[in-house]
């Protein structure tokens, strides 16, 4: 199986690289070799090598600075995914790619299912949900992944500005009244390898989307406290004085939804994959840093 990957630098396609390493020939695109703002580079690289498999890891993930990006944004996620689709759906191919649980509004009180009613309050959100209609409408076999607070050991995320802020500041103020479950991106990439481990010989079925998040949720405060209660005490200086302060108290461009939190019970149905409670998966990722 050859298996081509785009933003093989970020945090999930850098992890993908290895998970799927043995399971056929990857080949793994930066935005030099496939570049998700220009429809010939997607087409080109796709063509050239042939792929039974395109893995979809790159995206515009600048939240607030797609608000003033929004043409940029919507032709890196929400333009680009249907030309993949496109592709895979004349070569033969399947897609897999992924979302994010700003598609939501977060007014639900409860977890949000595959089947909810999607209504995104910022420009990202927007543009991710016509990535994922891009997808579905082309009729390739394909599969998309809704995931939430992704973070890493590489690239920009929440877990690694937390701790350089802790390392600069006496007080780190952060927001405690939004909700969601932060997820390791080598977590996503080991679920993934799973689900094309599994259909292998069938790649021609993947067709659905699910969501796919760590199990259990937290705030940003609640995780940034526990991002600060795993540092190797023996290498960091005082820990800085932790508040909880509301969304109204820290405004943002793009508005977030309160709830994020993602019900992944039809993934466990479907391929009897449940990722590890989310403040597992962060010592074990801290340990790996």
């Amino acid at each position: 199986m050859k298996i081509l990957i785009t933003g093989k630098d970020g945090q999930v396609g850098w992890e993908l690289q290895r998970t799927l390493s043995t399971l056929g020939e990857v080949i793994a695109h930066d935005r030099h070799g496939l570049d998700l703002a220009n429809p010939d580079s997607i087409r080109q690289a796709i063509r050239s090598a042939k792929p039974d498999l395109i893995i979809n890891a790159a995206a515009y993930t600048a939240v607030d600075k797609a608000e003033s990006e929004p043409e940029l944004a919507m032709a890196i996620n929400g333009i680009a995914p249907g030309i993949m689709a496109e592709e895979a759906k004349k070569m033969g191919a399947a897609l897999i790619h992924y979302s994010t649980d700003y598609v939501f509004d977060g007014t639900k009180p409860a977890p949000y299912v595959e089947q909810d009613v999607t209504n995104p309050l910022n420009v990202y959100g927007k543009t991710k949900l016509a990535g994922e209609d891009a997808v579905k409408a082309a009729g390739c076999p394909f599969l998309i992944l809704r995931t939430s607070w992704v973070y890493g050991g590489r690239g920009k995320n929440f877990l690694l500005t937390m701790l350089r802020l802790a390392g600069e500041r006496d007080k780190l103020s952060i927001v405690a009244d939004q909700t969601g479950a932060p997820t390791w991106s080598r977590m996503i990439a080991e679920a993934t390898a799973q689900i094309v481990a599994q259909r292998k010989s069938g790649l021609s079925d993947l067709h659905g989307l699910f969501h796919l998040s760590a199990t259990g949720s937290t705030s940003w405060h609640g995780f940034t406290e526990a991002i600060l209660s795993n540092r190797n005490v023996s290498e960091v200086s005082a820990r800085p004085q932790l508040l909880p302060i509301s969304t109204a108290e820290y405004p943002l461009p793009a508005a977030r939804p309160m709830n994020s939190r993602l019900s992944c019970g039809s993934l466990q149905q479907a391929f009897g994959l449940e990722l590890p409670a989310w403040d597992v998966s962060l010592r074990l990722c801290m340990a790996d840093l």
